[in-house]
């Protein structure tokens, strides 16, 4: 979502009903493996793009290859590519210590708000979809409920998870080029944001961007 915002992507259509068959043909036995054969077969390009056993991507790109007529690749570079962007792009840097304490406060405030509960009424409803069932923390608590899982184990693989993505959050901006990273925790912060925004920018700032 990032990069489609940051670099105009040229975003493919849907194709519910191709997306529906490649879904059902994932679920046999060995089908996410074949899958990305045949879309290594229609689209070379895409399949060096991506894992053989990410189901999610696999799926996406013969759903557009499928249903548009068009190589998934021919929609764009892949996120691989960094061209010049126009908005100024900062990331917030934090010791991994200070960010780790910092999930843990996160999670305890959302379990104190009602997380379980939450999630109790959407599996009550049956309103969990796919992709949600397998959310960071819906996944956990939704096994807990079904009591696969004691509550304190879940919280924790939920908490395990968090880091993981978080690491993983800043690998993926870490690779890009563009962005200039500051020290979360300083003091000057909004000034130092301001003072990159100034050294690029072609326009005066108004009231709201010093605020």
């Amino acid at each position: 979502y990032h990069r489609a915002a940051v670099d105009s992507l040229e975003l493919p259509g849907r194709f519910p009903d191709v997306a529906s068959q490649l879904e059902r043909d994932a679920d046999e036995p060995g089908g996410v493996a074949s899958l990305y054969r045949r879309l290594a077969e229609l689209d070379p390009l895409a399949a060096t793009r991506m894992e053989p056993s990410n189901r999610r991507r696999v799926v996406r790109a013969l759903e557009v290859t499928l249903g548009s007529g068009r190589p998934f690749s021919s929609f764009g570079p892949g996120l691989a590519q960094y061209p010049p962007s126009d908005p100024l792009l900062v990331g917030l840097d934090m010791p991994r210590a200070e960010l780790d304490s910092r999930l843990v406060a996160r999670l305890e405030g959302q379990m104190e708000a009602g997380f379980l509960e939450e999630v109790r009424q959407l599996v009550a409803a049956g309103n969990l979809s796919r992709t949600a069932a397998q959310a960071i923390g819906y996944k956990e608590l939704a096994a807990h409920l079904r009591g696969e899982l004691g509550l304190a184990e879940a919280v924790a693989l939920v908490l395990r998870r968090l880091k993981s993505f978080a690491r993983r959050q800043e690998a993926w901006f870490r690779r890009d080029p563009r962005v200039t990273w500051v020290d979360a925790r300083s003091r000057e912060l909004a000034e130092e944001v301001l003072e990159l925004w100034l050294a690029g920018s072609k326009t005066p700032p108004c009231e709201t961007h010093i605020r």
